[in-house]
């Protein structure tokens, strides 16, 4: 049998949102063979062949990151119902970008472990309540990354030990913005006038935070 390669363009479909999927069609597409292009320090570029419903094989081009078990992210709320927001230099984008406290969880730890030494290293507060907010993947089209999202409750300045323990990185240069939850979009407004970006992601997490904390 002869099998057909080509570079996916994409066929789009409309579906009844209560329309449920059947288990042929969530499996009907399927990876089959995986090349590394190229790999860096950090991320790695990936050839990837996948089969398709109709029996085609295809390449997509993604991103994966190199010795990395997971990303996570904080939305930290502070005992006076404050979020805490950080400002830091992306040099991919050539600006500054406002987002939440996140990493890496590449020191062998578990992901609560790592969002907790990441909101130390990245704001200077911890807190003994991180909640499983929400997870899934960040860009689908071209990373394999699924970042990981825990809610603060309660955060509080870290200790001297804890942030001697837990130092902010060499390279990153972060501004901390604390900001009423109830005005966290205004603030995001207003550095984005002045030239900054908003990670996107941002103004979801936002909401679920926000309805999190409004059913306790």
């Amino acid at each position: 049998m002869s099998i057909s390669i080509s570079w996916a363009v994409g066929n789009c479909a409309v579906r009844s949102a209560r329309q449920p999927f059947s288990m042929s069609e969530q499996k009907s597409h399927q990876i089959v063979d995986k090349k590394t292009v190229w790999e860096g320090r950090f991320i790695r570029i990936l050839l990837l062949e996948y089969r398709d419903d109709k029996g085609n094989v295809r390449r997509w081009e993604a991103v994966e990151r190199v010795n990395c078990d997971g990303i996570v992210a904080v939305i930290p709320i502070t005992k006076e119902g404050e979020i805490l927001m950080i400002r830091q230099f992306r040099p991919a984008l050539n600006s500054y970008v406002i987002e939440f406290p996140a990493g890496l969880n590449d020191k062998g730890e578990t992901l609560v472990d790592a969002a907790r030494r990441e909101l130390i290293e990245e704001t200077g507060y911890t807190s003994e309540t991180f909640e499983l907010l929400v997870e899934g993947p960040v860009s689908s089209g071209l990373s394999t990354e699924v970042l990981t999202v825990y809610l603060a409750r309660e955060a509080t300045p870290a200790s001297l030990s804890l942030r001697e323990r837990h130092p902010i990185e060499e390279t990153e240069d972060i501004e901390v913005i604390r900001t009423p939850l109830m005005s966290a979009y205004a603030t995001i407004e207003e550095f984005r006038g002045r030239g900054d970006a908003a990670d996107l992601k941002i103004y979801g997490l936002i909401e679920l935070a926000r309805n999190r904390m409004n059913n306790l």
